[in-house]
């Protein structure tokens, strides 16, 4: 409560200060679209000359992220991510109700605004939204023509108005530009205090004295931005080509096969791109989205399945559900060996209701073994629940007994995975049963994530049911014999893994990758999900995606 109090004074503060000011100067109110000591350069149409440009590699690049590298022209969005996903909701409803002001005062005053609001008294240390979150947000609004010219060869410096936190992992990690020029943040004891430093830290008179980059540079920048001359006062070769505001509508997305580096990892609770229309709505759905999750939860915690699966349909869940021609059973037992009575079902992992979604399509309970879960949803789970230890021979003899007893789920990534990829598989539940039977799943929600990496487990099952229509797709696929059958004697746990994981991935369309939990952690939190750990391991685990 103290630090919303501080939070809110501080603001109004700030806002105060800088109306006065520009009532003093009025002019300070409209965009100022001149440059100053333009004459000296040569200035070109990007659309005409830009696809004969050809860049060498002695040739530096420097580029404006906003106006030559992104087709929208609006920085709400991103500012909203960090609003909500550093800060809280209430934070992004401040943000929502100051944006019309933010549209009347000019450019540098409408950053600042922005700014003040999303970074104000955000610890430091904790900030992850800019590695963990604005990066798929970034290179979805990548424009493929403006990337193409990036990939020309040459070094290339990033020049952003935005702050260095928010756009240094995108373009470094993914998009692999060497130079990245963004604004400084303001910090007084390990906090920001929501103020941009006057001029960018870092400044290319800087690296030229290096000799990091060469003189011939060739620069280009949106036509309503203006320029940084610090930029290109001491280069030889000042060409500067212009982008205008209705060629980069027209530019084509970027797809995700041209990615430099594939995402594969990315946190946060928003699903949808917050635009001022999508978080108008997100806002004005909230209130009746989260009864609807207490009355959805209710249900499926307290009706039989026969009537609870019509009944969550009605209230927008949906379950898509493709069997096999064979039946489910576990086979006889062979001379030698003893068949559990249970079926083990092995899955990919999406969010933690998993287990629960493949009984409602079994409409039967199942037991569900899982690495990390909250007590609150051990609690709520209106299935049985087992926690393992992480030691294998334990863990082995626990899910033995357990499929002695009857059916269980197992998810051999051992984390969610949000994207299209499939994380490896531990090859333990290999040598559990001699007919394992694969489960494809894939979620889909429209309004927020039912995953995440650095916020309170406990809540995703309650986010992933706020969602209007939340919806999963379970594919039964063919059984497969495990490491101990008989007739497989030849094949080992990592080859039964393998080609589980390559089946389930066929199934859905997904690819296959060698990164696990822990590199997923490493990526998104700084820390293999146990202890802390550097940056430098985290983006080593980045360069391991396959």
């Amino acid at each position: 409560m103290v630090s919303h109090v501080f939070f809110f004074k501080t603001l109004v503060i700030f806002f105060f200060r800088h109306l006065l000011k520009h009532f003093k100067n009025p002019k300070s109110l409209h965009r100022n679209s001149s440059n100053a000591n333009v004459s000296q350069f040569k200035f070109q149409r990007y659309p005409l000359l830009g696809p004969r440009l050809e860049l060498s590699d002695q040739t530096t690049l420097i580029f404006n992220v906003e106006g030559a590298l992104l087709k929208s022209s609006s920085l709400f969005p991103y500012f909203m991510l960090v609003a909500f996903e550093a800060g809280s909701l209430l934070r992004a409803l401040v943000l929502f109700v100051l944006y019309p002001f933010v549209c009347l005062v000019n450019e540098e005053m409408g950053l600042k605004i922005m700014v003040m609001v999303c970074f104000l008294g955000i610890k430091k240390e904790s900030f992850r939204a800019g590695s963990a979150v604005l990066p798929k947000f970034f290179l979805e609004d990548v424009g493929l023509e403006g990337f193409e010219l990036l990939r020309r060869g040459g070094k290339k410096v990033g020049v952003s108005d935005l702050p260095q936190v928010m756009v240094e992992s995108f373009l470094r990690d993914y998009l692999q530009i060497e130079f990245v020029v963004g604004r400084e943040l303001k910090v007084f004891c390990g906090y920001f205090v929501g103020i941009m430093e006057e001029k960018k830290k870092i400044v290319l008179d800087g690296i030229l004295a290096d000799d990091q980059i060469s003189c011939d540079v060739v620069g280009i920048s949106s036509s309503n931005r203006s320029l940084d001359n610090q930029f290109f006062s001491h280069c030889k070769c000042k060409e500067i080509y212009l982008v205008s505001e209705g060629d980069r509508r027209i530019w084509h997305h970027l797809p995700r096969d041209r990615y430099p580096k594939p995402l594969i990892f990315h946190d946060g609770r928003l699903g949808f791109r917050p635009t001022p229309v999508a978080t108008l709505a997100m806002f004005m759905w909230v209130p009746f989205g989260f009864t609807l999750a207490i009355i959805r939860a209710v249900i499926g915690l307290s009706l039989p399945y026969n009537i609870l699966i019509p009944i969550l349909s009605f209230t927008g869940m949906r379950l898509r559900i493709k069997k096999p021609n064979c039946s489910f059973h576990s086979v006889s037992a062979t001379e030698g060996s003893i068949q559990p009575k249970g079926i083990l079902y092995v899955c990919n992992h999406r969010t933690l209701l998993d287990p629960l979604y493949l009984s409602f399509g079994l409409k039967k309970p199942v037991t569900a073994v899982t690495y990390s879960l909250s007590r609150m949803s051990e609690l709520l789970a209106p299935i049985r629940t087992v926690r393992l230890t992480r030691d294998r021979d334990q863990d082995a003899k626990m899910m033995q007994k357990l499929l002695n007893q009857g059916d269980m789920i197992i998810c051999p990534e051992g984390t969610t995975c949000r994207e299209p990829y499939l994380l490896r598989f531990s090859p333990l539940f290999s040598e559990l049963s001699d007919q394992i039977f694969p489960v494809a799943m894939d979620s889909h929600v429209s309004m927020f994530h039912g995953t995440t990496a650095g916020g309170l487990k406990c809540l995703d099952p309650f986010f992933f049911l706020t969602n209007p229509y939340p919806t999963y797709d379970i594919q039964f696929l063919a059984n497969v014999s495990g490491a101990s059958s008989s007739c497989d004697s030849e094949k080992s746990g990592f080859d039964v893994a393998n080609y589980v994981q390559s089946e389930l991935g066929k199934a859905l369309g997904f690819e296959c990758t060698r990164l696990t939990r822990k590199d997923k952690y490493l990526i998104l939190a700084g820390h293999e999900g146990l202890a802390s750990s550097s940056t430098n391991k985290k983006r080593k685990a980045l360069n391991r995606a396959v």
